[in-house]
């Protein structure tokens, strides 16, 4: 073979060997596709302002994939989803404030995408420390509803007993102290007089009434002390008289709590130097879970020279579940509370140990449980179907200077409502519905301690309270300018009344009353100057307490009232200014029942008017609120101002989120001013002043705070005939329970983000 021949041949062979090298390896390349990078979603979230959107939890969902990611928005509304797969995906946006805002997007291999997410529309509720005149819906009519958002809130007695959040322009009050009911009062309402203002625990669309008719210390008395706080989205408050939603003691007012879907993992303990609170939440590890289960403990002596030895133990726990169509919302609420309750003391007298008498407790016992199975047929239609079981026990003994009484219950309260909602056009939007329930106060009685120091009965009842309420309600736009709201709510109230120490007093009666409600808005085109402007009319009631004591007749069972309000609201530069003109006019009200008589106390018929001025603004760092309100309530036969009503209130708001050394800082200022306690007593004002300043540590996981109290006044005021050291008050003079001022730290830990 000739060299040239070997060459070739050389040549041939590496080729062959190269080629079947390359045929070998093609397969194996093309089963291997180079590896996937994971990919990533960042961006902004604001409202329709432009205002950044703090704490909104965004969603990515895989649908390609299983692959699922969550993140809240900061302060400046940004947020990201890291560690994504390439793929399709559902990505929402979700706040207490906003309708649902979702999207679709496609992700590719290791892309990194940023969006710009905005809320087109205002759900029932409104992002902000209380935002008001937000878009009528028709399940908030009201165009006067406004919202406190939790984030930016404040809690009104931190590790301390009452209620859970303030609400700016309505003062809460604890007439005893201890762990005694606290009570929201309103321009020109006193809440301890009928209780006219109603409180719900929103849960899946349903709102299952806090009140309870009838109560053995007074009538319609609610307790949200019974709630965490850290558990609470937001409260939104109405003029419950427009909303044929809301029945009994939705009078002047209607506070609804909204919990939470979801809680991070964390443990926080908040205390000072009489008073310790450990609270505890926990939510599944998977995003798509809403469900939370929490605890709280607390112990305390509080402020006052009488120790209370408080005892507080609750259990809130949620969870909502989806199936096909159906979305199941569940409520659970534990509660048992006892405390030496301090009581009432004369005004301006130094009293030793601040209390009258030392025998003075309160034991409370809750239990309840809500659901709501929402049946979604698309966009336009939903029927839900709700269900609430309650069990309620107090045992109080107070001395309000006739010596030691004792009043006590045990309750059970069953009930549901069934609801349909459809949409049919854009001007017709219609609802319907019906509640019922049934409430049994069982050994409703007034005791008094004799001389042998045995308690005595001297009231003693038994009651049924039935409720048929049917409702229906028709709302939309007419045209451009003006949007509508027209319904009708049917009370049938059967009561009956064993009295069990007279049983002349008994009786079995059913009573009836029909409640119209109306609200047209005039709502002007986006960008122009003219202002929104809302009228309504509405027409609601409270249950009278049936228990007569040594009373004559047959009482009236329902009270109705008649309530007018205009409001208008116009937006200048971020901040919008509101004002609203409102008059109630009530029928013949019987008031709390009288703790040494065990009659009812009667306020009689009565208006009420009212005028608001506010301005809020949202900004980036933070927000702000201001309200003044001035009240002239009276009786309608004499004239003479319905006792212990606030006429002149006035509130400031305000929070920062980006102080100097990454502080953060609520702060609001209260004057309540002095007060007709009857009998031509005046009482005095009250000043408040409170805030809380947190540090996050460790990317916000930590979080260090001092909250704090500065306070000048009393609660609870009213008029008694009380001995006191150094002499007594031979007639009615004005008492109350002193505000203590005080500081306490908290310390916040999450185990997640």
């Amino acid at each position: 073979m000739s060299l040239g021949c070997a060459t070739t041949l050389r040549r041939a062979l590496w080729l062959a060997t190269v080629l079947g090298c390359l045929l070998t390896l093609t397969p194996v390349a093309a089963a291997a596709p180079a590896q996937a990078v994971h990919s990533e979603i960042s961006g902004k979230l604001v409202d329709p302002q432009g205002v950044p959107v703090f704490g909104a939890t965004v969603r990515a969902k895989g649908e390609t994939n299983s692959a699922v990611r969550e993140a809240r928005t900061d302060e400046q509304g940004k947020f990201a989803l890291s560690g994504l797969p390439p793929g399709h995906y559902l990505i929402t946006a979700e706040a207490a404030a906003f309708v649902k805002l979702s999207l679709k997007i496609a992700l590719g291999n290791g892309e990194r995408r940023e969006l710009q997410l905005a809320f087109q529309q205002l759900a029932e509720v409104t992002q902000s420390i209380t935002v008001e005149g937000g878009a009528p819906t028709a399940l908030a009519p009201d165009p006067t509803q406004r919202v406190v958002v939790h984030e930016q809130a404040l809690d009104a007695n931190p590790g301390r007993p009452g209620a859970p959040i303030s609400i700016p322009g309505l003062p809460v009050e604890t007439a005893s102290g201890g762990i005694k009911a606290p009570q929201y009062f309103a321009p020109g309402v006193a809440g301890d007089h009928g209780e006219p203002i109603a409180q719900y625990f929103a849960v899946g669309g349903y709102l299952a009434q806090n009140n309870l008719p009838a109560n053995a210390h007074g009538n319609g008395y609610a307790d949200p002390n019974v709630l965490i706080p850290a558990t609470i989205q937001s409260v939104a408050i109405d003029g419950g008289a427009f909303n044929v939603r809301q029945g009994n003691h939705s009078v002047d007012l209607a506070a609804s709590y909204t919990p939470r879907d979801r809680l991070a993992d964390f443990v926080q303990l908040t205390g000072d130097y009489r008073d310790l609170d450990l609270t505890s939440g926990w939510s599944p590890a998977s995003p798509n879970a809403n469900a939370w289960l929490a605890a709280e403990v607390s112990y305390g002596n509080g402020f006052l020279r009488r120790p209370e030895h408080r005892q507080q133990y609750k259990l809130n726990g949620y969870q909502q579940i989806e199936k096909g169509r159906h979305e199941i919302t569940l409520l659970g609420i534990g509660y048992y509370g006892f405390s030496f309750v301090p009581g009432l003391i004369p005004i301006g007298v130094q009293v030793p140990g601040d209390t009258l008498d030392d025998r003075q407790l309160d034991r409370t016992r809750t239990f309840l449980l809500v659901a709501t199975d929402t049946w979604k047929f698309g966009d336009k239609s939903q029927l839900s179907f709700s269900g609430l079981y309650r069990n309620y026990a107090l045992t109080l003994r107070s001395n309000f200077g006739d010596g030691l009484i004792q009043q006590s219950e045990s309750r059970n309260v069953a009930g549901g409502e069934a609801l349909c909602l459809w949409s049919f056009r854009p001007w017709l939007v219609v609802e319907a519905g019906l509640d019922l329930r049934i409430e049994l106060p069982y050994d409703l009685g007034l005791k008094r301690l004799d001389g042998a120091g045995q308690f005595t009965p001297v009231t003693s009842n038994d009651l049924t309270l039935s409720f048929a309420e049917p409702f229906a309600s028709a709302d939309g736009v007419l045209g451009r300018h003006l949007h509508y709201d027209a319904g009708v709510r049917q009370e049938q109230v059967w009561m009956k009344n064993v009295d069990k120490m007279n049983a002349a007093h008994s009786f079995d009666r059913l009573a009836t009353l029909t409640l119209p409600k109306a609200t047209l808005t005039f709502i002007p085109l986006p960008g122009t100057a003219a202002p929104t402007v809302a009228f309504s009319y509405g027409e609601a009631f409270h249950t009278e307490d049936p228990r007569i004591g040594t009373g004559n007749g047959e009482p009236t069972l329902l009270a109705p009232s008649r309530l007018y309000q205009l409001r208008i609201s116009e937006t200048l530069k971020q901040i919008e200014f509101g004002l609203t003109l409102k008059r109630a006019s009530n029928a013949q009200e019987l008031a709390k029942i009288d703790p040494d008589t065990g009659l009812q106390l009667a306020v009689g018929p009565s208006y009420n008017r009212v005028i608001v001025v506010s301005a809020q603004g949202n900004f980036s760092h933070g927000a702000l609120y201001a309200s003044y309100a001035q009240a002239d309530s009276r009786d309608t036969l004499t004239g003479a101002p319905i006792p212990e009503a606030p006429r002149m209130i006035w509130d400031v708001v305000g929070s920062a989120n980006h102080l100097p050394l990454g502080l953060q800082a609520r702060a609001e200022a209260e004057y309540v001013r002095a007060k007709p306690l009857g009998d031509g007593f005046t009482g005095v004002p009250v000043r408040e002043l409170r805030g809380a300043v947190a540090r996050p540590f460790r990317e916000s996981r930590m979080v260090l705070g001092v909250n704090f109290l500065l306070a000048r006044g009393y609660t609870g005021q009213t008029t008694e005939t009380v001995p006191f050291v150094g002499g007594t008050c031979t007639v009615e003079c004005p008492v109350g329970v002193p505000l203590k001022s005080y500081v306490s730290v908290s310390w916040t830990y999450s185990f997640r983000k």
